[in-house]
């Protein structure tokens, strides 16, 4: 046997073993190991708070539902057209609710947020404090791409008490 024949047998069986089949290796560990999520920190919280509760209200001010179905993680999109928002949010349209008191008072959490690694699902619950009405919200967020993305929201407006005591209508939605 050659040197030369021992070299291309060498180069074709490594050629061989690091084509597709590797590549195809390396792909399964990546789906194998979902990517970890970080709890955001309370400032960001805030901001994730607040922009979707924003995106509601301007929603709820227009009748257009599409910029807060279109923010939503792939599988709110894909569980709630724009028109199905509309027909969840009617009750706040109809009572005319303004949620825009909730971009300069701070948002309450009445629990602990919640991360869900498995999933990538991050919880939040709470109010914001308000009169004649509290606006309570409670949000859930995908990890998606590396960015939190709504996946399910629940808003409901009642007097100033504890977040707890949802004396008025709630409207919620999320994928099932």
């Amino acid at each position: 046997m050659s040197w030369k024949f021992a070299l291309r047998f060498g180069l074709g069986l490594f050629l061989a073993t690091s084509g597709p089949a590797f590549a195809e290796s390396a792909v399964d560990l990546a789906v194998a190991r979902p990517p970890t999520v970080a709890m955001p920190g309370a400032e960001k919280i805030v901001l994730l708070v607040r922009n979707s509760l924003i995106t509601l209200n301007n929603a709820l001010q227009t009748g257009n539902f599409t910029v807060l179905r279109d923010q939503g993680a792939p599988g709110f999109r894909e569980a709630n057209s724009a028109a199905r928002l509309s027909q969840i949010f009617a009750d706040l349209v109809a009572k005319k609710v303004d949620l825009s008191s909730v971009a300069v008072i701070a948002p309450q959490l009445s629990q602990k947020p919640g991360l869900d690694q498995e999933k990538g699902m991050l919880h939040l619950k709470g109010y914001f404090p308000g009169k004649p009405v509290q606006i309570n919200f409670e949000l859930l967020y995908q990890a998606v791409d590396g960015q939190w993305r709504l996946f399910g929201i629940s808003v409901n407006s009642s007097a100033p008490v504890a977040a707890e005591a949802k004396d008025s209508q709630s409207n919620s939605v999320e994928k099932k």
